[in-house]
């Protein structure tokens, strides 16, 4: 496994299929880097994927498959590696995102940062990387 990793939130997912920038970043580093998914965020984007795209004017069907084509970039991890992290992740989150608690319980259990677009994660005791940012910690 590569010396780098952090924990991709959905929306870093959905950002790598609407735009270049977050594309790019995970094809430069990848192999300097592991990008941990969890399951449930992998499923989180393909919800709310078409909708987003249909509203851009694009084919849903076409930016699912892309998605599909980044789990290669990607670890899909599922919660035999975070779960005995729910109730801590929970806690830390409180009121703010509950649904967010894999992301965070990932994180926590790999022990590394989460790249994010979402401030829920502030506070968390865990450092998060935003997409503008993320390239001085893949490059140190």
């Amino acid at each position: 496994m590569p010396g780098k990793a952090l924990v991709l939130d959905a929306n870093i997912l959905i950002r790598a299929v609407l735009g270049k920038r977050v594309r790019e970043l995970l094809e430069a580093y990848c192999e300097v880097a592991t990008f941990f998914v969890p399951r449930a965020a992998f499923a989180e984007a393909e919800e709310h994927l078409p909708e987003l795209v249909v509203k851009r004017g694009g084919d849903p069907k076409k930016a699912l498959e892309f998605l599909n084509a980044l789990a290669g970039l990607v670890d899909l991890i599922g919660s035999e590696v975070y779960g005995q992290f729910e109730a801590v992740a929970r806690e830390r989150l409180g009121q703010r995102d509950p649904d967010d608690w894999p992301i965070l319980a990932a994180a926590l259990a790999i022990g590394c940062p989460i790249w994010t677009e979402d401030t829920d994660f502030f506070g968390c005791g865990v450092a998060t990387w935003s997409s503008s940012r993320v390239e001085i910690f893949l490059r140190e």
